[in-house]
């Protein structure tokens, strides 16, 4: 490495606290927090939602495949972090989904009106946005320890929990989504003691200087091995989407509707799933750590597939037992996604390659319930249903083999753009 580069890696290991990255992994958990209620409420809103609208599933999941078409464009948000900073792209991101959870509440008379404001929040939810603070700011020793921290606090149960609290106070399944719009508040109050993080302020320097390009949205700077890593990262992710998507979403109707399971049974088996996820979260970022990610994804995938189809091929009364083993097996995998994507890619063009990355994932938004919808009408007591979607595990895995991805452990990121 250069000695330029070497006095950059200094510099950047020497501006931040401990104290600092921890009040950052606190308020990028937060601003997760809200991210992943608003991505797994939808699970316990679902019977509501088609009850409310007169809807059978399949229906449900046609629509979605349409308004969730905006999704493509995810490159627009993802990409102000290399523009406007790190800092007030997330204060856009806290904005527009507690903004657009209070909408659903009032501003949603019918169905239509209820897609437009549900495809703006799985816009933001998305984004993964949150990633990027804590990978510029953590020690190379400890990036995917923190990062799976910050992930795994975002899994605490409130999508099983505040769904019995409002039904207790006999209010609207709406709010189900408006509750997000309270933690908006205390959200923007912990943003404002952000800094921007101190590699985006030397890319930033150095533009001035004119010692690095100005680029919008990539064009220009974007070069072939960022290409490459982009569509390897985008099609593992759009596989674990599809499963998170069509299973995460629809084990609720299974239970529920299909077999008729009480809501409050139910949403104890929803709380284990994702007391599980935030432990697969902090496990799978602890073994990314010590074995690598490409090793932790190999596990994690393995895992998630097994359990997966197992919920179709075991008795139901044993389906209770590994569907909670299959939230864990989705915390595990998708920790790798959210430290080496944004990991992978060079600083001055991180936030525009996350959001092609994420672009090219989003075609999971538009599969994902096309599949469902195929699979509802061809299984309607679902058992295939699960059998089909953990088999998709199988491309993460194989596309691991044949492409032979860099190993990223505990390397400065710096190193990692020179020699991945």
């Amino acid at each position: 490495m250069s000695e330029e580069k070497e006095h950059t890696v200094s510099e950047v290991k020497t501006k931040r606290t401990r104290r600092y990255v921890w009040y950052l992994v606190l308020v990028m958990g937060v601003v997760a927090i809200m991210d992943q209620y608003l991505s797994f409420v939808e699970t316990v809103a679902i019977p509501q939602i088609l009850v409310e609208y007169n809807l059978q599933a399949s229906q449900f999941a046609w629509w979605e495949a349409v308004y969730f078409i905006p999704t493509f464009f995810i490159f627009l948000l993802n990409g102000l972090t290399d523009i406007i900073g790190r800092k007030f792209s997330i204060l856009i991101l806290i904005l527009m989904m507690g903004l657009s959870s209070l909408a659903v509440v009032y501003a949603t008379p019918s169905f239509h009106f209820f897609m437009v404001f549900l495809a703006i929040i799985t816009f933001t939810t998305v984004s993964n946005m949150w990633t990027i603070p804590i990978s510029e700011e953590a020690p190379a020793q400890k990036r995917a320890k923190l990062v799976s921290i910050v992930y795994g606090v975002s899994l605490l149960p409130f999508a099983a929990i505040l769904p019995l609290i409002i039904d207790s106070l006999g209010l609207s399944w709406k709010w189900y989504y408006g509750v997000m719009f309270l933690l908006m508040i205390p959200t923007v109050v912990l943003w404002m003691f952000m800094k921007e993080t101190t590699r985006y302020e030397i890319i930033k320097k150095e533009r001035q200087q004119g010692i690095r390009k100005r680029h919008f949205y990539g064009f220009g700077v974007i070069n072939r091995n960022d290409i490459k890593y982009l569509l390897f990262s985008a099609v593992i992710w759009m596989c674990w989407l599809v499963v998170s998507l069509i299973g995460g979403k629809y084990i609720g109707y299974y239970f529920v509707t299909v077999h008729g399971y009480p809501q409050a049974s139910w949403l104890m088996i929803f709380l284990g799933i994702l007391i599980l996820m935030m432990v697969g979260s902090f496990v799978g970022g602890w073994t990314m750590d010590r074995i690598g990610r490409k090793n932790g994804l190999l596990i994690g995938c393995l895992g998630l597939g097994i359990f997966m189809s197992a919920i179709g091929l075991v008795p139901f009364s044993m389906a209770r037992l590994v569907a909670p083993v299959t939230g864990f097996f989705l915390g595990f995998s998708y920790t790798w996604i959210i430290v080496y994507i944004p990991e992978i890619f060079p600083t001055e063009r991180r936030g525009a390659c996350m959001g092609w990355t994420t672009t090219t994932a989003r075609a999971s938004y538009i599969l994902g319930p096309v599949f469902a919808a195929l699979l509802l009408e061809w299984f309607p007591t679902m058992e295939w249903f699960w059998i089909a979607t953990g088999l998709l595990m199988v491309v993460p895995i194989l596309l691991v083999f044949l492409f032979h991805p860099y190993e990223t452990r505990q390397q400065e990121l710096e190193v990692i753009e020179a020699q991945r």
